[in-house]
């Protein structure tokens, strides 16, 4: 079931679903550490209003989900931080809301793309 990322708070409960490593039906736990946070995205825009969590996030969470203690969906797993050069989690990792997912998904699925540019 869908939330809301509109009223979650710093310290509330949450746990990132995902298959990391291969590693299926995999839950980690932790809290939204911060709200509005800014992260690089691939392409070199910005992403804005990113959650941040100390749920572990490795590689295989990622696009899974970030719920809340009622099971509702508040995000997708996204990314995690690492030292520069290490590739060893440093404990900050982050989720795109499910409020900007939800206002995203119908561009991508009609155009392939958010950008404002579309064809």
């Amino acid at each position: 079931m869908l939330g809301s990322s509109q009223s979650l708070r710093v310290g509330q409960s949450c746990f990132a679903i995902g298959n990391p490593y291969g590693y299926d039906h995999t839950l980690t736990t932790g809290v939204v550490s911060g709200l509005g946070r800014e992260i690089p995205s691939p392409i070199g825009r910005p992403i804005q209003g990113a959650i941040q969590t100390d749920a572990a996030i490795n590689g295989g969470n990622s696009g899974g989900p970030l719920i809340d203690s009622f099971g509702h969906v508040i995000g997708v797993n996204t990314a995690t931080f690492t030292r520069k050069g290490s590739k060893i989690s440093s404990g900050v990792n982050f989720a795109i809301p499910v409020d900007l997912v939800r206002q995203n998904v119908p561009y991508l699925i009609v155009y392939g793309t958010v950008v404002s540019n579309r064809y």
